[in-house]
């Protein structure tokens, strides 16, 4: 019976999804019509359809309901209940049907969102939301069917990939990957009936700027959990290897933030819309892409599902979908109302748009080292690596151009600039780069590049406190009480230019840590016998013995290693070996000490069944729990750039209003 629902839901979505994109752009230019009307219904039943056959999915799971073909796939009933759930996004078909759950969630949502602010946008823009909840409703109804049924029933099943039950941060980092990848749908279709209509105004901005903003804070905490995942579970003692699905999930996050500067320049000056608009419509192109390399098979990744019928009907889509953007761009792009510019494009608007180009430039030199192997063997048949030597070469000097742009960016003014203001803003930053460059050298750093990072990293650290709390301690100079100040400043006013410099510093923080952890890694290889010890830096290891633990779904042998520091017991590590059914090999998990310095990371690579002997991979990494901290610290200032500011209960459309009675032609409260 589960099967039959489960088909029925699915078939259910696939009908809704393809009528309501149809009424949709049918009945785009009646905005009060019947047909529209219809058509936002068919977003929310649509929403509601895919939400209840994902729970029937993950009931499938917890139940192990082995009727169903994807729980004979994945499920079995030795999994803890976390597993279980889990499994939903563990393998090509359940990810798949979690994609849809997402995606009518963001449906629904900006349905009802943007018919309130923006209803002559909704038609275009929904009928190309349920286009692409079709699309996604047709590859779970075909080629991938989780609900397909298994008669008789399986007794038992394997479980998911042992990778995926290894740690606990697979119950989160696909969810917020989807919340990433998934949400850029939305301001793809905004994008898309600006064009069709020919108009991209300051009020639509606002919306479109926030659809963009709340994606790419899931996708930004995404990354950085997916690199703790591997670096916890994966035991090579890095976060980051550019694997060719890592790199999917940096490629749409690179152009979204280059998306979201520009915006800046749009809302601040109304110019570069075209500009803007392709760059929303490429992050889209970019998560189709990244879907493709992830769920095709043609990449040889520990992300990656395997080959399925589901690859070649995702080229079909991005074909389709790109042909729709080089179209709409092509015909439509000049329609866009631009303000004519008050000049040559200088100061801040102008480093903004070299932020844009090596954001850009980032993003084709990740494509192509990405892809290039892929269509030489296509074209050659032959077989060749593109590693990581050559991304850090070539990102590297992008990378720190990048952080110089954020120290300058901010602190030049809007406009034509004088001599005067640039001495004043820019070079007093200086000293504090100068500060960290040396503090760097005097605590051993030697390469340049990483020098550099650091020198560049305190300019862009001292310009970001200076405009963070700059408006704030002007205002109590001027007599005005804390509380006023921070409320006035922070809460209503300058919330989303304080958010916005709140995440600049957690790049800032993300760049030095990368460039320290990168460069001044410590690795030594030890074979101990139980009793021996072995030193790595300021730290003594001792092998103090083995022991063999039994969970429902896997057996461990854990090695327990004493660590001392100057000869003081400080504690133990504990890595260890898991042995899975669905898997021959073990799956190793390290053992890892964070302090606000370094990680004491160790891993198992070989140990004597007896547990006398043991050979560990042990390594220092300086300033990795930095990554995370300033990830928390992004989040947070994403989240207080998306919320509205608070204008006595005021819509977008009158704070507008007021302001341009008042006469200021611009938006308040911009960065």
């Amino acid at each position: 019976m589960t099967p039959l629902i489960g088909r029925l839901l699915i078939l259910g979505a696939l009908g809704t999804a393809t009528i309501g994109s149809v009424l949709a752009f049918s009945s785009a230019w009646r905005p009060g019509g019947t047909g529209l009307r219809w058509a936002r219904q068919s977003a929310f039943a649509f929403a509601a359809l895919v939400i209840v056959a994902n729970l029937l999915m993950v009931w499938a799971l917890v139940t192990t309901d082995f009727s169903v073909g994807y729980v004979t796939q994945v499920g079995s009933r030795a999994l803890p209940l976390w597993v279980k759930v889990v499994s939903l996004w563990s393998s090509l078909e359940g990810s798949i049907l979690f994609w849809l759950a997402v995606l009518g969630t963001y449906i629904a949502l900006a349905t009802r969102g943007i018919a309130r602010r923006h209803p002559e946008y909704i038609g275009c823009a929904l009928g190309v939301w349920l286009a692409c909840g079709g699309f996604f409703a047709l590859l779970v109804a075909g080629p991938a069917q989780p609900f397909a049924s298994v008669v008789p029933p399986a007794l038992d099943g394997p479980g998911p990939n042992p990778l995926l039950q290894n740690h606990v941060l697979m119950a989160i980092h696909p969810p917020f990957l989807y919340l990433g990848y998934v949400g850029m749908t939305i301001p793809f279709g905004i994008v898309s009936a600006a064009l069709i209509r020919g108009t991209l105004g300051p009020d639509v901005l606002g919306s479109l700027r926030t659809w963009l903003l709340v994606p790419w804070t899931f996708q930004t905490i995404a990354i950085v959990l997916g690199g703790r995942w591997a670096y916890e579970v994966l035991g090579w003692g890095g976060y980051w290897s550019w694997d060719p699905v890592e790199n999917a999930s940096l490629l749409p996050w690179l152009t979204a933030t280059a998306a979201l500067h520009s915006m800046m320049v749009t809302e601040r000056k109304g110019t570069l819309k075209g500009w803007t608009s392709t760059l929303v419509l490429s992050t889209f192109l970019l998560t189709i892409l990244g879907t493709f390399m992830t769920r095709s098979g043609v990449f040889n990744s520990v992300h990656s599902f395997t080959q399925s019928a589901i690859g070649p009907m995702l080229l079909v889509f991005l074909a389709t979908a790109l042909m729709w953007t080089v179209g709409l761009l092509a015909m439509r792009i000049d329609r866009l109302e631009s303000q004519p510019s008050s000049g040559a494009i200088s100061g801040r608007e102008g480093a903004f748009l070299v932020n844009n180009l090596l954001l850009v430039v980032f993003t084709l030199t990740v494509l192509i080292g990405t892809v290039f192997p892929l269509v030489v063997e296509a074209v050659t048949d032959r077989q060749i690596s593109v590693g990581r030597p050559y991304f850090d070469r070539m990102v590297t000097p992008i990378g720190v151009m990048l952080l110089f742009l954020m120290g300058v960016g901010p602190a030049l003014p809007w406009g034509r600039p004088s001599w005067a203001q640039v001495r004043e803003r820019l070079l007093l930053p200086l000293a504090g780069g100068v500060l960290l460059g040396v503090a760097g050298w005097m605590l051993g750093a030697r390469s340049p590049w990483l020098v550099v990072t650091l020198a560049l990293g305190g300019y862009a650290a001292q310009v970001t406190v200076r405009e963070m709390w700059g408006p704030l301690v002007l205002r109590l100079r001027r007599g005005g009480s804390l509380r006023e100040a921070v409320l006035d400043d922070l809460a209503r006013r300058g919330r989303r230019r304080f958010g916005g410099f709140v995440v600049h510093a957690g790049v800032v923080v993300i760049a030095i840590s990368l460039a320290v952890s990168g460069t001044m890694q410590e690795s030594q290889e030890f074979h101990l016998a139980q009793g021996q010890s072995a030193a790595i830096g300021r730290y003594s290891l001792t092998f103090v013995g083995a022991k063999t633990v039994h969970d429902s779904n896997r057996d461990s042998i854990v090695a327990e290693l004493g660590v001392a520091m100057a000869g003081v017991p400080t504690g133990t590590l504990a890595p260890r070996l898991n042995y899975y059914r669905a898997s021959r090999e073990p799956i190793g998990t390290p053992d890892v000490r964070t302090s606000l310095w370094s990680d004491l990371y160790v891993s198992i690579l070989n140990i004597d069944p007896t547990g006398r002997t043991v050979t560990v991979h042990a390594l220092i990494n300086p300033m990795v729990g930095w990554i995370w901290i300033a990830t928390t610290v992004m989040a947070a200032g994403a989240f207080l750039a998306v919320v509205p500011r608070r204008s006595g209960g005021a819509s977008v459309a009158s704070t507008r209003g007021a302001i341009e009675t008042a006469g200021r032609g611009e938006l308040g409260g911009r960065t």
